[in-house]
């Protein structure tokens, strides 16, 4: 029997380009460097997709570390990636989102580099947001719910 869960957050437009993002309990803002039309109160989109893919991996990390006998004394993902701005403005076809993505494993352990290396290949497919990353997600729009002002009229 499938165990699927489903996870929920909300992305609320603020003034200028700021969101106010929540899930659950928790809230973030996120906005765009001046250069991209914000005013820099929070990471942006695409830095925060990197951030999920980063902090992700480090879970899956500290999950399965045991099961492989690997010792972390320290874990810490660096992820960088490309985007061509030319596809989000329209001036070609490339794509508006990631092209690249690159990541690198900063493990502090005491255990062998063979161990570490069957950990972290079992680390890599089992990063739910890394496996989203890689792999088709049906990504669709539910429905639009348009929302009319009430106008007052004042006499």
């Amino acid at each position: 029997m499938a165990n699927v869960q489903t996870f929920k957050a909300t992305a609320h437009l603020q003034e200028g380009v700021q969101v106010v993002a929540k899930a659950r309990q928790f809230t973030m803002t996120l906005d765009e460097p001046p250069a991209l039309g914000g005013k820099d109160t929070g990471m942006n989109p695409v830095e925060a997709v990197l951030v999920a893919l980063g902090a992700c991996q480090a879970i899956v990390a500290r999950v399965y570390a045991p099961k492989f006998g690997v010792e972390l004394e320290d874990f810490q993902v660096d992820v960088e990636g490309e985007v061509d701005f030319d596809g989000f403005f329209g001036k070609s076809d490339v794509r508006p989102g990631y092209s690249d993505i690159r990541y690198v494993f900063r493990i502090k352990t005491d255990s062998p580099q063979e161990q570490v290396e069957q950990f972290v290949a079992h680390l890599e497919s089992k990063c739910p947001v890394g496996d989203s990353l890689a792999n088709n997600v049906n990504l669709k729009l539910d429905r639009i719910e348009v929302i009319r002002p009430t106008h007052s009229t004042t006499e």
